[in-house]
C-alpha cells in the first residue's frame, strides 16, 4: 500500500426508508460491526455524487435529499481493517426501496428504527453519527 500523505475524504450515507428505517450494513472492514454504506471521495468528484455511487455501488439503492449531518475525524483508528487518515462525511438521505442488493464489502444488512440502532453492535463513528441523527429529530 502506497503511503498516505494526506488524509481522505470518505462519504456515509444514513439511508432512510419510506417507513423511517435505517439502512444498516454488517462489515468485515469494520470486525464485523454494523455501519452505514459509504466510501472514498474520488479525486474531482463532489461529496454529494461520491454519495450516490457510494450508494449504488454497495447497496443497488437510488438515494435522494440528501442533507449534510455532520463530519468526523478519523485518524489512524483501530477500529477499521486498515491504519489510515479520513474525513468522514456523514448525510441522511431517503430511499423509495427496501431491495438491497449488496456487494462484496457487506455480509448482512437490516432496516431499524434509529433509536433501536444504537441497541446494536455499532462502529464508534456510526454511534456518533445515529446519534446526532437523533438529536437533529429530536428524538435523542
Amino acid at each position: 500500500m502506497a503511503e498516505q500523505h494526506y488524509p481522505e475524504p470518505s462519504v456515509g450515507a444514513l439511508i432512510f426508508d419510506p417507513q423511517g428505517r435505517l439502512l444498516l450494513v454488517r462489515s468485515h472492514k469494520w470486525r464485523g460491526r454494523y455501519v452505514v454504506p459509504g466510501g472514498h471521495v474520488e479525486l474531482g468528484e463532489r461529496l454529494v455524487d461520491a454519495l450516490r455511487r457510494e450508494a449504488k455501488e454497495e447497496t443497488g439503492l437510488d438515494i435522494y435529499d440528501p442533507e449534510f449531518l455532520c463530519f468526523q475525524e478519523f485518524i489512524y483508528d483501530e477500529h477499521f481493517w486498515k491504519s489510515r487518515h479520513y474525513i468522514f462525511f456523514d448525510f441522511v438521505c431517503r430511499t423509495d426501496s427496501t431491495v438491497v442488493q449488496l456487494n462484496s464489502e457487506a455480509e448482512e444488512y437490516l432496516w431499524v428504527s434509529p433509536k433501536d440502532a444504537l441497541n446494536l453492535p455499532l462502529e464508534p463513528y456510526t454511534v456518533t453519527a445515529v446519534q446526532k441523527c437523533l438529536q437533529r429529530r429530536g428524538a435523542g
